[in-house]
């Protein structure tokens, strides 16, 4: 199938279908912000028919209860499912009247229904209406009069999808459908024909490619905190499910069923050993209709077989039509449709005739509901389509009197009581108290049913007396009568679809978290879901539970949040009252429409009962990360576990622990967990990081205070600004310390804030553990993208929501075990969503054991990431840049006077390697240490992958831009060459740190594409290497940076090139787009560029930029474009002369762009702004936007 054709062309038709729908209405008198009076007669000139008057006013009266929007949307979604069903029909050659309505025979836009019109034997045809259409060659009308009376004949066999066509919808068909480009002809010619032959996967892509746009509205209205509505919820939830996970669950539920209890009938419906062998290897069969995704039942004990066997016994006594079986949340019906597959394989195994078996499947076995509509629509079709596949005469089918009587499938969608006319309903009850009773119990519980879809729980009733009255009704003469087939026999269908039982539940449900729900649906499952409330996902799968009989089969696929978190504790327990048969654990990127690691799923089948010691399979297929890895993994049986659910109660929290071994089990029942030992906390929130946090590097830096032991201390301190753990990138032993947080007397602002966000109330609702701020600690992220990464954060930090710290006892050994693989294997169970919060990592069991020789190694490997960490320059430890400090480090190595870059990057490059391999070797000897002290040299190994040491190796590139940074800030007096750390960072400027190289006078470096100024970066640039390197190595060592930037051109033309355009992405990348140098930008033209360091900034700053540098440059640009032009006039050759004029071009360019960018620095300029350094970056930043480079 060609899915990007089908996507294309459903989001394209959801747009086009939506503007024609709305501009037919439009036509009469209807838009979304007025309506003509309904009584009208006539609208915009056009005088209306009796029918038309009719339509429209039911068209308003549509309006005024669902609003505009609603109503064109079904409409043009009714009318979409419309064509898609009557293509399908037409190719597979399903119509009644094998006469196609959009092609000919040869697949051309030629309908064949135009062609064939005088000959068309259609219910209520008018042939003297399509005689006086064709005479008057009216072929547009005459095609949507043919259109409206086909859909209507089929009404009779197919009322589902066909809903008789005499009201609004046939009022806004869209007009020209016959010409190129409209929504018919690209149907045609964008989906291959062969594309329409399954018809489970052609109208289950369609449905959710048509609501793909819609979904991406509701999604992004979540970010503004609107919740999903009962509209939106089908365009939210919709997911189309994979074909081979469908198959597994309804193989491993109704055919597992069969198949224990007719043990007989295997060797008809498995694949032999051969059979399966092909397929896995990619040798399917269309016709091929053996089960390829069944799994045999695990090995029991023989007390558990015993009791499989009285169960067995149950299934035996079944017979085909018993079988009941339910997608309570079908969408556009694969599930169903499967289930239909394999009903038909067990009837025909049972002996029945297709043309039997196709009837009793629908009257007696499969039940489907959905809360929207048009899926509804859909999952009826793909059923009937089924019926007719397999019985070739079905729509076909007449009783006694020659009228059509084809079975209907009860696949519904979920109807509201809300809008029943009571007069209705006392005629249908008829004054009898029972049937009173009854309808007063259905109506009251589907009031705003499609808020709450099959999750509603319906109390059961007298079906066959409110059927019978129902029988009554249509053979009485009332004007109830038809009133009371459409609106009130749908509501009484639903409610006994939800009421009663079924041996097979299988079904994909709607993923919502709690957070996404409107507040009626949230309060809802609060109050009857407890459990489950987190997401509607778990919340059927207690509903499914319910719904199934007792050793009935449960078979769904669902996020796998579930198996593990803490918030669903609570529903593992109940599902451990019944048991696993099989899971297929999918995690990431099951569903090929989904990409990332957001939706982790899981398939699962239980069965409704527990036996002791009952051993399921899982199939653990995490790893692949594609829909077809999967499957793969799964036919080629890899990865399989064999589980007995009773032990995973052994482990806290009862995560689904299906893959951990005997020796785990045995860790966790006897050892303590690491919340036992030490003391885990969560941090803080600020209530406004914006407010309260900043990078260190933003703030004067005499303002922090670093070392702080307690709070008192920190208190005491006076200072405004100290550490604080965010958490931040994977990274073990030491490191990820960016952020200082306002704590100024205790946090006097930050508690009041916190008070008043509390209403007054106390700030510790918000503002929590306080009193472990500063003191000793390890930490971790909250949230990371893969594994687990600690480090030691030692003293001095207070701690924020994004990170989780531990405290008090042995945080050297836990720091150590925390990263080892023997946490990391355990939190694969304990944090799979790889969340790794104090509840999840404070289950991980420690046993304390060579805990010198531990703590001595983890001691080495936090000084080892120490120095890494500090050789950059976003440490506050930083001294100097490494390629400055070999010097001083090797000075044998070194001819002084005459120092090369490449020697310095040599060192650099063998310190990095010998630390990283330092480093690996140590983490490898902790792994050894902790899988021994284990048990686990079976099931874990000590090599860690180089991806996996978290130091940094050698980089050319990124060290010689980190070297031009450094050299940035030495021109800035940031830093010296010969002073360790930072020399100004705010406060009192000290001459006599900068006594080999001098930083600029007046902070203010112009950055030129040529030699304008004498003091512009590059000049500075080159004389910091020529100061610090060396005469005679100057050249080569510009050649050595020019080769690491890249580039084409000579060495200084490389590096100009590199200031002029890379430089200061570079720069706020590095400071996470907080830069400490701003960039004076004028544009595209490169008319004029200079830095500047916000710490030397003074309100004078941008008057200097103006007058020294701006004016200098206008009156150079005025010199050269004079120059330029005596230049081209004198020109003696066209090709000197185009030269000429285009660098003539590029200065004159320069010039304008400089001369608009001067009125916007003027107008700065003479304000004098002051700015506070505590404002941060993002504000002090913004408030001279119109003239500083955006920040990317």
């Amino acid at each position: 199938m060609d899915k990007n054709a089908v996507k294309k062309y459903a989001v394209w038709a959801r747009k086009e279908l939506l503007s024609r729908v709305a501009q037919k209405a439009q036509r009469y008198g209807i838009t979304e912000t007025e309506m003509v009076d309904a009584g009208a007669d006539s609208v915009n000139g056009k005088v209306l028919s009796v029918e038309e008057m009719q339509q429209r006013r039911a068209l308003i009266a549509q309006i005024n209860e669902k609003g505009y929007q609603q109503v064109m949307e079904e409409v043009a979604y009714t009318w979409f499912n419309r064509f898609s069903a009557l293509r399908f029909m037409e190719v597979n050659g399903y119509l009644p009247s094998h006469v196609r309505v959009f092609t000919d025979e040869n697949n051309a836009f030629k309908p064949q229904i135009l062609a064939e019109a005088l000959h068309l034997e259609l219910d209520k045809l008018d042939k003297d209406k399509v005689y006086a259409l064709k005479e008057t060659e009216q072929t547009e009308e005459l095609y949507k009069y043919l259109l409206i009376v086909q859909c209507n004949a089929l009404n009779s066999i197919l009322p589902g999808m066909f809903q008789t066509i005499a009201d609004y919808t046939e009022l806004l068909l869209p007009d020209n459908l016959l010409r190129e480009g409209s929504v018919i002809e690209q149907m045609i010619s964008q989906i291959p024909e062969d594309n329409w032959q399954d018809a489970v996967q052609i109208i289950g892509w369609l449905y959710q490619y048509y609501n793909s746009e819609k979904k991406d509205e509701v999604f992004a209205a979540l970010k503004k905190n609107v919740k999903i509505t009962k509209e939106n919820i089908p365009a939210a939830t919709q997911l189309f499910t994979p074909d081979w996970i469908v198959r597994y669950t309804v193989e491993n539920s109704l055919g597992r069923m069969w198949v224990e209890g007719h043990p007989d009938t295997k060797t008809q419906l498995l694949p032999t050993p051969e059979e399966q062998a092909a397929y896995t290897a990619g040798n399917r069969d269309p016709e091929d209709t053996k089960w390829h995704y069944y799994l045999e039942e695990a090995q029991q004990e023989p007390q558990v077989q015993a009791q499989l066997s009285e169960i067995s016994k149950q299934y035996a006594d079944l017979t085909p039509e018993q079988i009941k079986v339910i997608d309570p949340c079908c969408g556009s019906g694969h599930i169903l449709a499967y289930l239909f597959d394999v009903l038909m394989q067990i009837y025909e195994n049972y002996g029945y005739t297709p043309r039997d078996a196709v009837t009793s499947i629908l009257q007696n076995n499969l039940y489907g509901l959905d809360i929207d509509d048009r899926a509804a629509q859909l999952a009826y079709f793909a059923v009937m389509m089924k019926a007719v596949r397999y019985d070739k005469r079905f729509l076909k089918r007449k009783d006694e009197d020659g009228e059509p009587d084809v079975p209907q499938p009860h696949v519904y969608a979920i109807q509201e009581s809300n809008y029943l006319e009571k007069a209705d309903v006392e005629f249908f009850c008829n004054g009898k108290p029972s049937l009173t009773d009854a309808m007063h119990t259905i109506l009251t519980q589907l009031y705003d049913a499609k808020e709450y879809g099959s999750i509603l729980t319906i109390t059961p009733q007298d079906w066959d007396a409110l059927y019978a009255r129902f029988d009554e009704v249509a053979d009485e003469s009332s004007f109830h009568r038809e009133s009371i087939r459409k609106n009130l026999l749908p509501l009484v269908q639903v409610a006994q679809t939800l009421a009663q039982k079924y041996d097979v539940v299988v079904t994909n449900p709607p993923y919502m978290g709690a957070s996404n729900m409107n507040s009626d649906l949230s309060e809802y499952v609060k109050k009857y879901y407890p459990d489950s409330k987190s997401d509607l996902f778990a919340v059927f799968i207690e509903v499914c539970s319910r719904m199934a009989k007792q050793n009935g089969y449960q078979a769904m696929i669902t996020q796998h949040a579930w198996m593990f978190l803490s918030s669903f504790e609570k529903l593992r327990e109940k599902m451990m009252l019944t048991e696993t048969v099989s899971m297929a654990h999918l995690g990431a990127r099951a569903f090929e429409e989904i990409g990332g690691e957001v939706v982790q799923t899981t398939s699962f089948v239980r069965v409704r009962t527990h036996i002791d010691n009952y051993k399921g399979v899982y199939c653990r297929l995490i790893e692949p990360t594609t829909q077809q890895g999967k499957e793969d993994m799964f036919l080629a049986c890899e990865n399989r576990y064999i589980a007995n659910q009773d032990n995973f109660a052994k482990i806290p929290g009862s995560p689904v622990a299906y893959w951990v071994s005997e020796n785990w089990f045995r860790v966790f029942e006897s050892s303590p967990g690491m919340r036992d030992i030490a003391v885990l906390k969560k941090g803080t929130s600020t209530g406004d990081n914006q407010r309260f946090i900043r990078q260190w590097q933003e703030v004067e830096y005499n303002d922090i205070f670093l070392v702080a032991h307690t709070p008192e201390e920190a208190e005491s301190s006076e200072k405004k600004w100290f550490p604080i753990n965010e958490g931040g990138e994977r990274r073990k032993w030491y490191g990820n310390r960016f952020d200082i947080v306002n704590w100024k007397s205790d946090g006097a602002e930050m508690k009041a804030l916190a008070t008043k966000l509390n209403h007054g109330g106390h700030w510790s609702r918000y503002i929590i553990n306080p009193d472990r701020f500063f003191t000793e600690s390890i930490g971790w992220s909250a949230i990371s993208s893969s594994r687990i990464s600690a480090r030691y954060i030692g003293y001095g930090f207070a701690f924020s929501s994004a990170a989780m710290e531990a405290f008090e006892r042995d945080l050297k050994y836990l720091l150590a075990l925390i990263n080892s693989v023997v946490a990391d294997d355990i939190l694969k169970l304990l944090a799979p969503t790889i969340n790794f919060g104090v509840e999840q990592v404070g289950r991980i069991p420690v046993i304390i054991n060579r805990k010198e020789l531990v703590e001595e190694t983890t001691d080495k490997n936090i000084n080892l990431s120490k120095v890494d960490w500090d050789s950059f320059e976003t440490s506050w430890d930083f001294t100097r840049h490494p390629f400055i400090k070999a010097i001083t480090k090797y000075p044998h190595q070194m001819d002084v006077g005459n120092i090369y870059l490449a020697e310095c990057y040599d060192i650099w490059a063998g310190e990095c390697e010998e630390r990283f391999e330092k480093l690996k070797a140590n983490e490898e000897e902790l792994n050894r240490i902790f899988i021994d002290i284990y048990g686990l040299q079976d099931e874990l190994t000590p090599e860690v992958e180089d991806k996996d040491v978290t130091v940094r190796k050698a980089d050319l590139g990124r060290d010689v831009r980190s070297f031009i940074s450094y050299a940035v800030g030495c021109m800035f007096g940031r830093y010296s060459p010969t002073f360790d750390g930072l020399a100004y960072a705010g406060g009192t400027w000290d001459d006599g740190k900068y006594n080999i190289y001098k930083p600029d006078a007046d902070g203010i470096i112009p950055i030129c594409d040529d030699e304008y100024f004498e003091d512009d970066m590059m000049g500075r640039f080159v004389e910091f290497v020529r100061v610090v390197y060396g005469d005679s190595s100057l050249e080569d060592n510009l050649r050595f940076v020019a080769n690491a930037l890249g580039g084409k051109g000579q060495p200084k033309e490389v590096i100009r090139n590199y200031f002029l355009n890379d430089f200061y992405t570079d720069h706020c990348k590095i400071y996470q787009k907080r830069p400490i140098y701003w960039l004076f930008d004028s544009g595209k033209k490169n008319g004029f560029k200079c830095l500047i360091y916000m710490h030397r900034y003074q309100p004078d700053t941008i008057a200097r930029i103006r007058t020294d540098y701006v004016h200098e440059q206008q009156a150079r640009y005025r010199t050269a474009i004079e120059d330029l032009e005596k230049q081209v006039a004198a020109a003696t050759s066209t090709s000197e002369r185009v030269k000429l004029t285009k660098q003539l071009n590029k200065v004159q360019a320069q010039d304008t762009e400089l001369h608009q960018y001067e009125e916007k620095v003027h107008a700065l300029a003479d304000q004098m702004i002051k700015i506070d350094l505590d404002d941060g970056v993002k504000h002090n930043y913004e408030i001279f936007k119109d003239v500083l480079a955006k920040i990317k």
